[in-house]
Protein backbone atom coordinates (compact mmCIF):
# COMPACT_ATOMS: atom_id res chain seq x y z
CA UNK A 1 0.00 0.00 0.00
CA UNK A 2 1.29 3.84 -1.03
CA UNK A 3 1.62 6.01 1.73
CA UNK A 4 -1.17 8.34 0.50
CA UNK A 5 0.28 11.10 3.29
CA UNK A 6 3.10 11.45 1.10
CA UNK A 7 0.64 11.37 -2.32
CA UNK A 8 2.18 14.48 -4.32
CA UNK A 9 -0.08 16.64 -6.34
CA UNK A 10 0.44 15.17 -9.65
CA UNK A 11 0.19 11.78 -8.13
CA UNK A 12 -3.70 13.09 -7.19
CA UNK A 13 -4.22 14.19 -10.34
CA UNK A 14 -3.24 11.08 -12.29
CA UNK A 15 -5.75 9.00 -9.93
CA UNK A 16 -7.77 11.41 -10.57
CA UNK A 17 -7.48 10.43 -14.24
CA UNK A 18 -7.43 6.90 -13.90
CA UNK A 19 -10.59 6.68 -12.12
CA UNK A 20 -12.67 9.18 -14.52
CA UNK A 21 -11.46 7.89 -17.65
CA UNK A 22 -13.88 4.78 -16.43
CA UNK A 23 -16.57 7.08 -17.79
CA UNK A 24 -15.44 6.17 -21.55
CA UNK A 25 -17.27 3.70 -21.48
CA UNK A 26 -20.36 5.34 -21.96
CA UNK A 27 -18.65 7.12 -25.15
CA UNK A 28 -17.20 3.80 -26.28
CA UNK A 29 -19.15 1.08 -24.93
CA UNK A 30 -17.61 -1.88 -25.76
CA UNK A 31 -14.11 -1.49 -23.63
CA UNK A 32 -13.98 1.99 -23.81
CA UNK A 33 -14.20 2.07 -20.36
CA UNK A 34 -11.47 -0.37 -19.96
CA UNK A 35 -8.54 0.70 -22.40
CA UNK A 36 -8.70 4.23 -21.38
CA UNK A 37 -7.65 3.24 -18.05
CA UNK A 38 -5.25 0.92 -19.19
CA UNK A 39 -3.25 3.38 -21.50
CA UNK A 40 -3.11 5.49 -18.93
CA UNK A 41 -2.03 3.19 -16.23
CA UNK A 42 0.40 1.64 -18.24
CA UNK A 43 1.97 5.06 -19.14
CA UNK A 44 2.65 6.07 -15.41
CA UNK A 45 2.61 2.93 -13.13
CA UNK A 46 5.90 2.64 -13.10
CA UNK A 47 6.64 6.00 -11.18
CA UNK A 48 4.44 5.95 -8.26
CA UNK A 49 3.30 3.54 -6.40
CA UNK A 50 -0.01 5.81 -5.46
CA UNK A 51 -1.00 5.70 -9.28
CA UNK A 52 -0.20 2.36 -9.64
CA UNK A 53 -2.77 1.20 -7.10
CA UNK A 54 -5.21 2.99 -8.52
CA UNK A 55 -4.63 2.19 -11.92
CA UNK A 56 -5.15 -1.71 -10.64
CA UNK A 57 -8.08 -0.76 -8.57
CA UNK A 58 -10.05 1.05 -11.47
CA UNK A 59 -8.80 -1.52 -14.05
CA UNK A 60 -10.28 -4.18 -11.99
CA UNK A 61 -13.13 -2.25 -11.68
CA UNK A 62 -13.72 -1.96 -15.22
CA UNK A 63 -13.29 -5.58 -16.10
CA UNK A 64 -15.74 -6.61 -13.53
CA UNK A 65 -18.12 -4.01 -14.72
CA UNK A 66 -17.50 -5.36 -18.30
CA UNK A 67 -18.00 -9.11 -17.07
CA UNK A 68 -21.02 -8.42 -15.01
CA UNK A 69 -22.64 -6.42 -18.12
CA UNK A 70 -21.57 -10.03 -20.38
CA UNK A 71 -23.20 -12.34 -18.05
CA UNK A 72 -26.82 -10.47 -18.10
CA UNK A 73 -26.91 -9.82 -21.85
CA UNK A 74 -28.92 -13.52 -22.07
CA UNK A 75 -31.30 -12.21 -19.73
CA UNK A 76 -31.99 -9.31 -21.78
CA UNK A 77 -34.09 -11.47 -24.00
CA UNK A 78 -36.32 -12.16 -20.85
CA UNK A 79 -36.56 -8.61 -19.83
CA UNK A 80 -34.99 -8.61 -16.79
CA UNK A 81 -31.91 -8.28 -18.13
CA UNK A 82 -31.95 -4.29 -19.18
CA UNK A 83 -33.47 -4.00 -15.48
CA UNK A 84 -29.89 -5.11 -14.39
CA UNK A 85 -27.49 -3.55 -16.75
CA UNK A 86 -29.35 -0.32 -16.12
CA UNK A 87 -28.55 -0.79 -12.75
CA UNK A 88 -25.04 -1.75 -13.23
CA UNK A 89 -24.44 1.42 -15.34
CA UNK A 90 -26.25 3.58 -12.33
CA UNK A 91 -23.75 1.50 -10.04
CA UNK A 92 -20.88 1.86 -11.90
CA UNK A 93 -21.38 6.22 -12.01
CA UNK A 94 -21.98 6.50 -8.70
CA UNK A 95 -18.95 4.42 -7.55
CA UNK A 96 -16.99 5.79 -9.99
CA UNK A 97 -17.40 9.68 -8.73
CA UNK A 98 -16.79 8.30 -5.58
CA UNK A 99 -13.48 6.89 -6.55
CA UNK A 100 -12.48 10.25 -8.37
CA UNK A 101 -13.30 12.19 -5.50
CA UNK A 102 -11.17 10.15 -3.10
CA UNK A 103 -8.25 10.27 -5.67
CA UNK A 104 -8.05 13.66 -5.93
CA UNK A 105 -8.29 14.33 -1.91
CA UNK A 106 -4.93 12.19 -1.95
CA UNK A 107 -7.50 8.85 -0.26
CA UNK A 108 -7.56 5.37 -1.48
CA UNK A 109 -10.67 3.54 -2.49
CA UNK A 110 -11.61 0.13 -2.33
CA UNK A 111 -14.41 -0.45 -5.53
CA UNK A 112 -17.43 -2.81 -3.79
CA UNK A 113 -18.21 -6.12 -5.63
CA UNK A 114 -15.02 -5.37 -7.43
CA UNK A 115 -12.81 -8.54 -8.39
CA UNK A 116 -9.18 -8.47 -7.63
CA UNK A 117 -7.65 -9.60 -10.95
CA UNK A 118 -4.63 -7.83 -11.13
CA UNK A 119 -2.73 -7.53 -7.60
Amino acid sequence: MPNIEKASGWEREWGLFLHLAGFAMFVIPIGGGLILPLILWLLKKDESEWVNVNGMASINHQISIHLYIILTIPLVFIRIGILIIAMILIFNIVVLTMASVKAAKGQLFRYPLSIPFLQ
